[in-house]
């Protein structure tokens, strides 16, 4: 995902736009589409392409050479790979997953991201929408006060050393244990809200100055918290054991490791890239910095990269208690009486080491998603207790003013793509191009005539994020849907947004 302040270098551009993309795919079936292992030389097995026919047309070029240059990599197993949101990026395509054995693999910052643990969580509530239209300005007013926003946003909160550290190595449950949430929370997040393994020797002293002061922000860009309410079911039974029904209102957060996350990924790369000369790893493009999977190099960014993917769990964490403030002053209730549960919280900007059945035999792989969710299916023992009976849920956010959608993992995921689905709509304009076609106020004035309350810190957020940058986030959805990756649950429409 790309956060105008912790993502700098995540909109990447190509000069070959007038190449035609279907001479360079082949089609395997319906949404579905193979990069030959001849596209580039040194390609080491095919890329893959989910989209559909539609989407495939606004595919830049250069994002199927990014797929292809993955494949390259030491040790990918099976496919590179782009879900239906996928676009340009550092290195690897947004929307990219790829799969690297333990041992002969690589592990890439690029697979990853600079925002490390950019994710989406979603609160549920017992509130109608007819309970919330009437408050929905004041509701986003006060959640805009509340939730510090925006490039260089300082926190309420004021993390000493001994509290980043903590934040660092144990991700949400350090800020439930700090008062920031309940224990509930934890159990419903991707890997309860921390990975093991995380080392802060391995984060700079810059990297601990830049993420001491944001720790509880929303940050910039694409990042944004959002009061939506349910407005239509696909799937009775799933919904169900998610505590989702028609006309209930939820609170979508989306955000990742702020500076500390970017800081830590530019770092490791400048130790990354020389470990490519000293391995002797021929790479096409200079962003596709890795070392060996086992090397010192490799883990030590692995390990830093953890710290931010703590460090993200935790913000996100902190930021759903001020949620339930904000909620608590304007409908004077208790937050538990507003029945304000996280349904889960799902990472789409991380590599982690996975067990995954490749050639009829079980495999340690690390796993990168690069603006990708975890999508695993039911009975998946790392899927929460109350819903492995029916998969994973799988969040993925809309644009501003558009659906946004639950799923749930599904069998086929864990064959097709490593257990993974798209993350968002994925853009199809860059800030710089969405500023001069869009004016802010004239999009928030186009928002708030069709119910959509829009507080944000400058008009040009506005303009950067409007609706018209992105592709269709039904389209996207249905993609996944219909190869079997993830299926749809449930769809929200945006009430209020608070964005950077």
């Amino acid at each position: 995902m790309v956060d105008s302040e912790d993502i700098s270098n995540e909109e990447s551009s190509t000069e070959s736009e007038h190449r035609d993309v279907r001479g360079m795919v082949r089609k395997l079936s319906d949404n579905n589409w193979e990069i030959p292992k001849g596209h580039i030389p040194n390609m080491r097995v095919p890329g893959r392409l989910f989209v559909s026919e539609s989407l495939l047309e606004g595919i830049e070029p250069g994002t199927i050479d990014q797929i292809a240059n993955v494949a390259t990599l030491p040790g990918i197993q099976k496919y590179s790979m782009a879900m239906p949101d996928a676009h340009l990026g550092y290195g690897f395509a947004i929307g990219g997953v790829a799969a690297f054995d333990a041992e002969e693999g690589i592990i890439s910052p690029g697979g990853v991201g600079f925002d490390i643990n950019c994710g989406v969580r979603l609160i549920r509530t017992n509130l109608r929408k007819e309970d919330v239209v009437p408050e929905i300005k004041k509701l986003t007013d006060e959640l805009f006060t509340n939730v510090p926003a925006g490039v260089g946003s300082k926190s309420r909160f004021r993390a000493s050393d001994r509290e980043l550290d903590s934040a660092f190595l144990e991700g949400a449950k350090w800020a439930v244990d700090a008062g920031y949430g309940v224990d509930a929370d934890v159990e419903h997040c991707e890997g309860n809200g921390y990975l093991e393994g995380a080392d802060t020797s391995y984060v700079s002293t810059k990297a601990r100055n830049r993420g001491k002061p944001q720790l509880g922000t929303l940050g910039s860009g694409n990042h944004f918290l959002e009061v939506q309410y349910v407005d239509e079911i696909y799937d009775r039974e799933v919904a169900s054991a998610f505590g989702i029904e028609e006309g209930q209102v939820t609170v979508m957060v989306h955000c990742g490791s702020r500076g500390a996350g970017h800081q830590i990924c530019t770092d490791h790369l400048k130790e990354l890239s020389q470990a490519v000369k000293k391995y002797g790893i021929e790479i096409p493009d200079k962003q596709l910095a890795c070392a060996p999977a086992q090397s010192k190099e490799a883990q030590n960014y692995f390990k830093a990269m953890l710290c931010a993917a703590n460090y993200a769990w935790a913000n996100r964490q902190m930021i759903t208690h001020w949620t339930r403030e904000s909620f608590e002053k304007v409908f004077g209730r208790d937050a538990d009486d507003m029945g304000m549960s996280l349904l889960y919280d799902v990472a789409h900007n991380v590599a982690k080491l996975e067990e995954h059945n490749i050639e009829g035999r079980k495999k340690e792989v690390y796993v990168h998603r690069k603006g990708a969710t975890r999508a695993f299916p039911a009975g998946h023992p790392e899927v929460p207790a109350a819903y492995r009976d029916v998969g994973q849920p799988v969040l993925i956010p809309g644009s501003m003013g558009t659906p946004s959608f639950i799923l749930c993992g599904a069998k086929e995921a864990m064959d097709v793509s490593f257990g993974s689905a798209c993350h968002g709509a994925g853009r199809v304009m860059s800030r710089a191009h969405a500023k001069k076609e869009f004016h802010g106020q004239s999009v928030k004035e186009n928002l708030e005539a069709h119910g959509i309350t829009v507080r944000a810190t400058h008009p040009s957020v506005i303009a950067e994020e409007a609706p018209g940058v992105y592709k269709s986030s039904s389209e996207v959805v249905n993609v996944v849907h219909e190869l079997g990756i993830a299926r749809k649950v449930a769809r929200v429409i945006p009430l209020g947004v608070a964005k950077g």
